[in-house]
Parts: structure tokens; sequence; C-alpha cells
């Protein structure tokens, strides 16, 4: 290899600052590339140069294609030597600079030549090479070369053929296919890396036809894959086969369990530590299932092995998310892991502990927490505090010894993210345990006086005017908020000027004083601080009273935004300055996402002649408009929703039609997207035929056909129906395209006189509940919910049945409603039991909605929920309990 490229001067003390390409220029390399077209080669020099070159270009330097072209030349002159490690470093060059499909066959001839030499280095090599950089067409020429490496003596070479075969899997799959019968007795190798390389490249060629799959893994665990790391992958694909197929009903066993309980009794560590893994991550794994994996993980935290210690806490760290009392016998050895010398151990034994640990040990846990966490850096205190503020809310008695602790290390040097976890935990902590707020929101106010950040002054101010009206004593929180009028940016100022109005709305007592010092933040030097500060004496009054309506007083000061900000954003560009002020009621509520056919791009169908162009915030606008100027639909009043649009024929068939669905207080149009797709056709009175047998509640008011739709010219018919006002009427409707049909003259482009009437079904139209509800997101649902008040709750519990995982019954049920889950709330984290969706949206008739569902899952995978439902209307949150009884 090559020695270092620059003399160590005395100068170099510490050795870790030295480095052999330290000053290497891209210029002076490729001059001294030269070397390569010497007469007699000097090997070591030509191996230090292309050392550089590979340095540079793992260093990202970008070669232009003539210094790339004249590099490869000078390369493969190198050919002519017979020096082993400059030849192995040739093919390291050749891999690299990836050269074009022209300069290939320079280089091909001396490649093959390698590829059948008596040198097993050579012929490893040239392989790997080779299939780097070749196409289809050569490599159709070398596959009887590469079938006969892969059952080659050698390892070296069997292996270097099968990783070629897994990269060449993404370029030229049915040719590696080809040959699986060659991958299946290398699977049967003695050498250890080619059983591992021919596995992983078998179970690739497979991967798609799922029996194949369980075939394959079915006939390897009956027999013994000698190299530990084929034994790895065997469990991984053991532990994804045993995932996908159902437990035997009768017994309750899992499939290919037995095989991974069998492996935690293997020789080798990795192997063990493989099938521990696999077992503690199986779907809905059990108690008893996971024990036996424990027990072994258990020993290996004793292990004088560092990287055995990690991987066994860090598997019992996720095991103890959903089997918490089985990881409790664990306790003592995780507990000695504590003062461990490598750091991330010592973290994930902390919080493994604190999700394992009882009500009594907590304090013993912050003892030793306390010491540990002044060692370690800010990405581990953040696992740490996440950790703490799940054991608070798991023992609320132990709030006042963790929330000091919290409050402790928040005064503490840290970073954004550290400080932002940590006020965030002890938000959550004041919401969820009340004897928390008092100390909380001090130890908050104490924090602002000192913060740097701004994001969190803001945060934390805007949490003091929620809850510190709401406490026994609001009027000590007032001087620190005040302070930061004095002392702080302008983003912070104006914040606290809309917390000191809070105060004032909520505790009558104080409105005398903070006007005073609302009147002072009339000469702030910020334009933001001076308006809000008139806006709320305005509507405070000059003596302190409030003159405006409470309700619109508490809205301005307390309400949240029901309105997605892009919506907002449109609506205020396509506001045209005019005698009528803007009106916030005209901003569509609607949160839409991209429709799919957007996503694919313009060559797809388009929506229909004159149809709005579908964007996320514009669509109900757009629709609107078209609507009202059809005379027949001007007198159905405001557009409510507007659905994605629906295929209702099959792809490229003749005639491609889709339908939205527009709903009214007292109607639903649809509205029937058409193109032809036929160039020798033209289509004429076009219209779809509607059948409402069972739709009863609706009636047929008007028909629109389209009078002519030429040839990928895309056209819209339209049918109404009526149905009884505010109410969620429901149905099923069958379609049939109805037109006539004329032949078009090639040679004149004319269509002829007489045309023949015909028909084409299309697929059936719904609507359903969830079309009456718009997805309108809330951006603090606690607020909302609480602010909504108890008067239209109505609660009731469900049985869901069988569902593959909680995520499924969760997905079902938001598209049943189709309302909008708010704070993310409709992701399931894995393996969890229990999960709690919050939904907001608003039901026709402009009536707010608001849903908690609290979902379970036993142990035969049925699901229950529980609904809780809010909304201005009690009768809609009895509708939405009747749509889950009936869905």
């Amino acid at each position: 290899m090559a020695q270092p490229l620059v003399k160590k001067d005395d100068d170099y003390d510490d050795e870790e600052e030295y480095s052999p390409f330290l000053g290497i220029e891209k210029g002076t390399v490729l001059q001294e590339a030269r070397v390569f077209n010497d007469p007699q080669l000097d090997t070591r020099k030509c191996s230090q140069v292309i050392t550089k070159l590979l340095y540079l270009l793992n260093q990202g330097e970008t070669f232009t294609k003539v210094e790339a072209t004249e590099v490869f030349f000078g390369v493969t002159k190198l050919f002519q030597s017979r020096d082993i490690e400059l030849r192995r470093m040739v093919y390291l060059m050749i891999k690299e600079l990836s050269p074009s499909s022209d300069d290939v066959i320079i280089v091909t001839s001396s490649l093959m030549k390698d590829m059948n030499s008596k040198n097993d280095m050579y012929r490893a090599n040239a392989i790997r090479v080779l299939c780097r950089i070749t196409d289809g067409t050569l490599l159709t020429q070398i596959e009887r070369y590469l079938k006969q490496a892969i059952v080659d003596k050698n390892p070296v070479v069997a292996s270097a053929a099968l990783v070629s075969g897994i990269h060449l899997l993404q370029t030229n799959p049915e040719i590696v296919k080809r040959w699986s019968n060659e991958v299946q007795e290398a699977v049967q190798s003695r050498a250890p890396l080619v059983q591992f390389h021919a596995l992983g490249l078998l179970h690739q060629i497979r991967q798609n036809d799922r029996l194949a799959i369980n075939k394959l893994v079915s006939s390897l665990t009956r027999g013994t894959a000698r190299s530990p790391l084929a034994q790895c992958l065997l469990v991984r694909y053991a532990s994804q086969v045993a995932s996908e197929s159902a437990a035997n009903s009768q017994t309750g066993d899992r499939p290919l369990y037995d095989f991974l309980d069998s492996c935690l009794r293997h020789k080798s560590e990795m192997v063990i530590l493989e099938a521990a893994r696999a077992i503690a991550e199986l779907n809905g794994v059990t108690s008893r299932e996971v024990t036996p994996a424990i027990t072994v993980l258990q020993l290996f935290l004793n292990s004088p092995k560092p990287v055995l210690r990690f991987a066994a806490i860090r598997t019992l760290n996720k095991v103890a998310m959903t089997h918490a009392m089985a990881v409790t016998n664990c306790n003592i050895d995780m507990e000695s892991l504590i003062s461990d010398q490598n750091r991330s151990i010592a973290t994930l034994a902390i919080t493994t502990l604190l999700k394992t640990g009882n009500e009594s040990s907590v304090d013993r846990l912050m003892k030793q927490i306390t010491n540990f966490m002044s060692d370690i850096a800010d990405e581990f205190k953040i696992v740490v505090v996440d950790a703490i503020r799940s054991l608070c809310l798991k023992f609320p008695l132990k709030y006042r010894s963790l929330m000091n602790f919290l409050c402790n290390i928040l005064r503490e040097e840290g970073g954004f993210e550290y400080k932002k976890v940590i006020v965030d935990s002890i938000v959550i902590l004041i919401r969820d345990i009340p004897e928390a707020k008092e100390n909380g929101l001090l130890h908050l106010c104490e924090f602002i006086e000192d913060c740097e950040f701004t994001y969190l002054s803001t945060q934390i101010l805007h949490f003091l005017g929620i809850e510190g009206p709401k406490a026994s004593d609001p009027s000590k929180y007032i001087r620190y908020i005040y302070n930061r009028v004095h002392l702080e940016n302008a983003t912070v100022r104006a914040c606290a000027v809309s917390t000191l109005a809070k105060f004032a709305v909520m505790v009558d007592s104080l409105k005398p004083r903070i006007y005073v010092l609302l009147r002072r933040c009339l000469f702030d030097s910020d334009d933001e601080v001076r308006d809000r500060a008139t806006l709320y004496l305005k509507t405070l009054g000059a003596d302190g009273s409030v003159l405006e309506n409470e309700k619109d007083v508490s809205e301005i000061l307390f309400g949240s935004l029901d309105l997605p900000l892009g919506n907002l954003e449109t609506s205020l560009k396509n506001y045209e300055p005019s005698e009528e002020p803007f009106d916030l009621n005209s901003v569509p509520k609607e949160v839409r996402s991209q429709p799919l056919a957007e996503k694919k791009g313009s060559g797809k169908k388009s929506n229909g002649l004159g149809a709005p162009p579908i964007t996320l915030a514009s669509s109900v606008d757009a629709y609107e408009k078209m609507l009202r100027s059809i005379e027949e639909f001007a007198g159905f009043g405001k557009l409510f929703k507007s659905s994605a649009s629906l295929e209702l024929t099959e792809a490229e068939t003749e005639y491609a039609v889709n339908v939205v669905k527009h709903i009214f207080d007292r109607h639903v149009v649809f509205q029937y997207n058409c193109t032809n797709t036929i160039p020798e056709q033209l289509l004429e009175n076009v219209n779809v035929i509607v059948d409402a047998s069972e739709a009863e509640e609706f009636s047929e008011v008007v028909s629109k056909p389209l009078r002519s739709l030429p040839y990928n010219s895309p056209g819209q018919t339209f049918v109404a129906f009526e149905k009884p006002d505010g109410v969620a009427a429901v149905g099923k409707f069958s379609n049939m395209l109805k037109f006539i049909v004329k032949e078009i003259d090639p040679s004149t482009g004319e269509a002829e006189d007489d045309g023949v009437e015909d028909e084409y079904q299309l697929e059936d139209v719904e609507v359903v509940a969830a079309d009456y509800m718009l997805k309108v997101a809330v951006s603090n649902f606690r607020n909302a919910w609480e602010s909504m008040g108890e008067d239209g709750e109505r609660v009731d519990e469900y049985g869901l049945g069988p569902r593959g995982s909680l995520a499924e019954a969760v997905r079902a049920v938001i598209d049943l409603l189709g309302m909008q889950p708010c704070e993310g709330t409709e992701v399931v984290p894995a393996n969890l039991r229990s999960h709690t969706c919050l939904l907001s949206g608003i039901f026709i008739g402009n009536v707010k909605v608001l849903a908690r569902l609290s979902f379970g899952l036993d142990a035969s995978r049925e699901v229950a929920m529980k609904l809780v439902v809010r909304s201005d209307d009690e009768a809609v949150s009895d509708l939405i309990h009747e749509i889950i009884s009936s869905g």
C-alpha cells in the first residue's frame, strides 16, 4: 500500500493532527499522474498517485470529462505491470472513475483476461470492476463466466461474483434471476462469507414471491447455517415471515418462533443478539414469547465487551416500551450500567430504568441521574428528559421531585433543542398534573428572566397567558411578564403585551393596573408592539373596564384561527379591494391534500374542459365560481365542499370519466369530467343517466348534457340532486354514459352527418357521511375542546372487530368520519396496545365538531374504541355516533 505522502516534521508533536493527505490539490495530483506514462513504471509512485486521486474523489472533488478521460487512459496503461498491489489500486481507480460507455471498450479486454487468470486475486477484482462498469450487452457475453465464478472453489472469487450479482439485480434483474441454481448451490458452501452473500442474493431474487420466500426460509431453518453472518440474515428473514403470517388459531403458536427461540442458544453472540432483537420486534409479541429473549439479554448486560452491553441494553430499552414489567428482572443489572464508561450505554440504562422502575425507586433514580447529567452531551440529555416526563405522567404523586429536577437542569447550560425539550416537558406536566401548576409556572417565569432563545420565551409567555390567570394568585406573574417589555427583543415584547392583555380580560382586579402598563407600551420603538397595545387598550377601554362584548374579547385573545394558512393566503391574494371589507368566512376551511393526478404530471387525463385547476387552497373557490356561472346551479347557495375526483373508468379505456361531488345545503351536484380517447370519433349530446334507486332521499332536479366531445378535448356534464335541508343523506348511484357517435372522415377531418347512439357503463358513485364533513385543523386541540363545553358531548364505546394493527383501525375510522387528525395523532407507533386520536372538522351547516377516540387492542387482535364527540349542536354529536355504529 502507499506510504505517507508528506514527511512528518519535528513540529508535529501531536500525532492525531497529522494527515498524509495534508495540502493535497487536484491540479498538482493531475500533474503527478503523468507518471503513469513513464516507460519504466515506478510502482510505488504510481500507487501513491492513485491513492491521492481516490482521496480527492472521495472528498467530493469533481473531475472534468477531459481530466477524467486522461486519468482513465493513464491508469489503463498500468495493466502492463505485474505488481499485485498496484493492480488492486488500478481496479479501485477504474471503479471510482466510472468511465463512459465509449471508454469501457478500452479496458474490457484487459479485465476479461484477468477474469480468466490463474491469479485468484485478479479474478475476483476483475469480476467486481466488470460488473460495475458493464452494460446489459456486455453482461450477456460474460454471464457464463459469472455463473462459473459463483460456484468457484475459491471463496474470494465466489463472493465477488455474488456481490456483483446483488448490484446487477438493480439494473439487469432478468439476467441475474437466471443464476438461481448456482446461487442455491452457493448457499450450501462451507465458506462463511460465500454462504452469507449467496443467501442475501437468493432472497433478493425471490423477494417479490412470498411463497418462495416462505419455502426458502423453511428449508434453511431445518439445517444449520455454518456462517454466523448467514444465520443472522436467516433470523431476519424468519422474523419477516413470522410477522406476515398469522398465529395458529388453535394453539396460538407463531410460525418460526421455535426457530428464533433455538437461535438464542447459538454459539455465536451476534446470532443470539439478532434472535433476541427479532423476537422483541415481532408484531403483537406477548410477555411469554419475549421472556426467553430478555433472559439472554440480561446475561449480556454483564459482558466485558462494550458492544454486547450496548446491543443488549438498546434492545431491552425497546422492549420496555411495550413490556415494562417483563424487563423489571433486569433492573439490578441495569443500575450497575449507570456508571459505565460508555455514555451511550449509561444513557440507555437510565432511560430503561425510568420506564421499568416503580414508584418507590423514583427518588433513588433521581439522585443517580443528577450526577450523571453533567457528564453527557445534549443529545443524550434529551433522551433522559423524555423518559423523565413519561415517568412523571406514570407516577403523578412523584411530580414534586421530578419537576424540581427538570427545573434545576433548565437553569444549567445547554443548547436550544435541549432547553426546548425541558420546557415542553414542564408544560405537559402542568397541563396534566394540576398540583404541579403553581410550582411549574414560577420556574418558567424565572427561566425567561435569563432565556437567550426567542422561541422559548414566546412559547412560555403564551402559555402563561393561558394558565396564569387561572392560578390562585395571578398578580405574582405580572412582574415577570412586564420585565420582558423592557429587556427583550421586539418579538418577545409583542408577545408580552398580548399576555398582559389576557390577564386583564380574565382577572377583573388586575385590569386597571394592566391598563397603565399597556399605555406605557404605546411609546415602544417597534410598530408591532405599539399596534398590539393600541388594539388591547381600545378593547379594554380607558378605565380598564371591558367595552366590547366579553365573548368577542375572549375570541380575539384566546381564540384559535381555524383556517388553513395556505387557504387564507390564497383568498387574500384573490381579494380585489372594494367597498366591502375582506370576510374571513369566505376563506375555504377544508384542508386538501394534493390530488394524485397532479403528482403524476401533466401526461395524465385532465379534469375536463373548463374544469378549475385543482390546487391545494383554491379548489373550492374555483369550483364555486364555475358552478355559479351555470344558470341551473346559481340558486343552490354557497358551496360547502367539493370532493377529490374519483375515477369511474379503468385506465387506457375508450372513454375516460371521473366525477367530482359538490355538496350544498340542499343539493348534491355530480360533475362528470369526460375525455374521448378515440381519434376517429366525435361524441355528441353526451350525458350521464344516473339511477338513484339506492339513494331514496335524493331526487334528480337538473341534468346538463355536453353538446360535443372531440378527441382528446375534455368536457363536462352535470347531474344535480335535491336532498333534505341540512341532512347528511347517503346513497349509491349507478351511472351510464350515453352519447351519439359520429365517425371522422380521415381525408377532411370532418364528422359524418349521421351518428349512432351508444352507451358505456361507468362505476357506481357513493355519497357517504364523510362528504358532509370539512377537514379543519385546530392549532390547540386542548383549548378548543375545553371551550366547546360539555353541553354537546356524547360518549359511547364500540367494538371494531379483529384488525391487523391499531394503525389500521385508526385509518379506517378517520376515513369513515372524514375529519382532520390533530397534533400528529393519526400516527400510531409500532407495537402499541392503546392509542388516542384527536379529530376536528366542520359539519354541513357550519357546525364545529371535535372528537377524541381512544383505541385498545387485546391479545386476540380485537379492537375496542371509546368515542367522545363534542360539537355546537348535540344532534350532530349524535349523528357522528350513528355513522360509527352503522359503518
